[in-house]
């Protein structure tokens, strides 16, 4: 597949995920009017809790589709990976209120297991019927378009949200059979325990790319005794694997190999490149070729990561390091 297909799909992606979270984010709208009028008419701490899922689906798809908007310009003097980590902001932004509601959600049902109100559950079928329907048709459009993390926390919110409306109608059954009312801060929490662990893992995968982790499907040891395999590579060392956004992987090392002219290393670079791009996905890699090695000066003991230091700025010959000691109490004479 040619480069300049590949960019025309993944433009062609990014415009369908675009549009669908615009109708989805106006359509979470109308789920939001239904059930909140829902939960106050029927008194129902679940519709309510789920009311309040649906607010932050809403601040979600809202975020999701300016991350995707703001992921379509182009790289840059100032950034020069482009845009694509504001999705992987947004998506931290997500999971953090998720987990904020499922606590907000579960002190509230703790309130309702002390002092027990009355719920009315046809009012709760009602909304809730209506929030199930709505939130299937968007879940299942933005699954179609769920490459991206950013698109998989707002699709994450939206399932969650379906769940919780199904658990509000099965509620509403148990309440009108037994008159138990205690279900309904029971579902509540629930409902805040399955937001929280998915939450936690959007959560967890955000962290790992702003880290700039090694992608979890990625082995290092693998990727490394791979490019060893190639003709005329020696070793390998200040290796640096990370994802600049999702699906988006890159890596930067230093590479041993023979004292070769540029036209002798171009075939072992472009093996090198069409091996990581094929095996690890890997679309972005920064190899610079040794004849020697010079590990020991810049590396940890295994030799494969490099030591990082901050660069000491300098002006005049005097470093601003030396000059910040000197100005130290304990310092001056």
């Amino acid at each position: 597949m040619s480069n300049q297909h590949i960019g025309h799909n993944h433009n062609h992606t990014h415009g369908m995920a675009k549009q669908t979270l615009r109708l989805a984010f106006f359509l979470t709208v109308i789920i939001l009017v239904a059930e909140l009028a829902g939960g106050i008419f029927s008194n129902s701490l679940a519709l309510l809790s789920d009311a309040g899922h649906v607010v932050t689906d809403i601040f979600a798809l809202g975020l999701a589709w300016f991350a995707t908007v703001q992921a379509e310009r182009p790289a840059d003097a100032r950034k020069t990976f482009g845009y694509h980590r504001v999705g992987i902001l947004a998506a931290l932004v997500n999971a953090v209120t998720l987990i904020i509601i499922a606590i907000a959600i579960s002190l509230e049902a703790f309130q309702r297991f002390q002092h027990p109100e009355p719920v009315q559950p046809f009012i709760m079928f009602l909304s809730a019927g209506i929030g199930i329907a709505v939130n299937l048709f968007i879940g299942l459009g933005l699954q179609k378009e769920g490459h991206s993390l950013n698109v998989r926390a707002a699709t994450m919110h939206v399932f969650g949200d379906v769940i919780a409306s199904v658990g509000v109608v099965v509620g509403g059954i148990i309440i009108l059979l037994t008159g138990w009312t205690l279900v309904d801060p029971l579902l509540s929490v629930a409902i805040a325990v399955l937001i929280a662990l998915g939450a936690w893992s959007i959560l967890r995968e955000t962290t790992d790319i702003l880290l700039e982790s090694v992608p979890r499907d990625v082995s290092l040891s693998n990727l490394v005794d791979d490019m060893k395999k190639v003709e005329g590579v020696k070793d390998v060392h200040d290796l640096h694997v990370w994802c600049i956004a999702s699906g988006m992987y890159a890596l930067s090392c230093h590479t041993l190999i023979n004292d070769l002219p540029p036209s002798g290393s171009s075939p072992i670079l472009q093996s090198l490149t069409s091996m990581l791009s094929e095996k690890y996905h890997i679309g972005h890699a920064t190899i610079q070729f040794e004849c020697s090695d010079h590990r020991a000066a810049c590396c940890e003991m295994d030799g494969l990561y490099c030591r990082m230091e901050i660069a000491k700025e300098r002006s005049n010959g005097y470093s601003h390091e030396h000059e910040a000691k000197i100005l130290l109490p304990e310092h001056r004479p």
